[in-house]
């Protein structure tokens, strides 16, 4: 399964980049995003979001 991030939902606050082991995740405009190619879904992003953005899909 890989994570995804709601971008509706998103803060872009940067919690889940400021987390993750392998740099997987990176701003994309006014929100971020998760490189499905470099993710090895430990899910430390999703523990990390205050607003619960991040899912398994």
């Amino acid at each position: 399964m890989a994570h995804v991030i709601n971008k509706e939902l998103c803060l872009a606050c940067g919690a889940c980049a400021g987390t993750c082991p392998v740099e997987a995740i990176a701003a994309d405009g006014d929100v971020f995003a998760i490189d499905p190619n470099v993710c090895v879904d430990c899910g430390a992003c999703a523990s990390e979001c205050p607003v619960e953005a991040i899912s398994e899909e």
